[in-house]
């Protein structure tokens, strides 16, 4: 029998027990070390993990891109959050609260640091007037799924991910929480995308760029290898929705940037020009 915690009066930081991510993880915000980061030729500078926060972003740039808006050509610069990256006071400039992804501006004057993935995909759509629905009704049902995304997946991640796929041990009853509102989650969404094409109607928006790399890998079996628990084939809309977004050409060639695991065709450390993701998919078997 598991002994019960009993929380003291003023805690403090057990470093030796946080799992996967304990060695970066502390109390306190802030730069750690002193770090320029690099910069590269192109207006966009994302600095960036291909995580599905990570991949939001690029994924974004990389459907600009194929509606042919040259201007939002980038470099993606990999922040390695494993090795505390984000701790850089180079990074901390332009995000404080150290977490990827980041992206600067330099096509106005002054640049201007964009920080939160939603964010970064809302002020992407508008500065480029692309991929946000121009109809106020339906632009607002977008926002609404934009922001239901940026609420709802910490419950995904930090929540159902850390315990099921990351805790030192398996416990029950955050499992159990956790995969309970991951399930009303993922119904949800299967019940609105038996009506809806997209989330937002018939109109491709920033609310489906920001929720497949969450929701459509995990049903899809890219992220945490938890189909089988989740039991995702019980959710086909989802899945039809998950299957159509991930042939997007952007998606295929987004999902891969600041990526460094995986197959060797799906690893593109960072971006500077469209050949270096062109170069890793020809590496895809057939």
């Amino acid at each position: 029998m598991v002994s019960e915690y009993i929380p003291p009066k003023t805690w403090i930081s057990d470093t030796e027990n946080g799992g996967t991510w304990a060695s970066i993880n502390r109390p306190t915000a802030g730069a750690r070390h002193e770090q320029a980061l690099p910069e590269g030729e192109h207006p966009l500078q994302l600095y960036s993990m291909g995580t599905p926060n990570g991949q939001k972003v690029t994924i974004m740039l990389e459907e600009l891109l194929a509606l042919g808006i040259t201007q939002a050509q980038y470099n993606a610069h990999l922040i390695s959050i494993g090795d505390g990256d984000q701790f850089s006071s180079g990074f901390v400039a332009i995000n404080p609260n150290s977490k990827i992804p980041a992206l600067v501006d330099r096509s106005v004057t002054p640049a201007v640091n964009v920080f939160e993935s939603g964010h970064i995909l809302l002020y992407l759509a508008e500065k480029f007037g692309c991929l946000l629905p121009k109809d106020p009704a339906t632009k607002a049902v977008a926002m609404n799924w934009l922001f239901w995304l940026q609420g709802s997946a910490p419950y995904l991640g930090g929540g159902f991910g850390h315990f099921y796929a990351y805790a030192p041990e398996k416990m029950e009853y955050p499992i159990n929480r956790f995969t309970m509102e991951i399930k009303r989650q993922l119904d949800l969404l299967n019940n609105h995308l038996a009506e809806n094409h997209y989330l937002a109607g018939d109109e491709y928006s920033i609310a489906d760029i920001a929720t497949w790399p969450w929701y459509g890998n995990l049903v899809l079996g890219k992220l945490y290898d938890a189909g089988e628990f989740l039991d995702v084939a019980s959710y086909p809309n989802l899945l039809r929705w998950a299957e159509e977004v991930s042939e997007r050409y952007a998606v295929q060639r987004g999902r891969i940037v600041n990526r460094s695991w995986g197959e060797e065709w799906e690893q593109v450390l960072e971006r500077h020009s469209a050949d270096d993701i062109d170069q890793a998919l020809a590496k895809q078997p057939k």
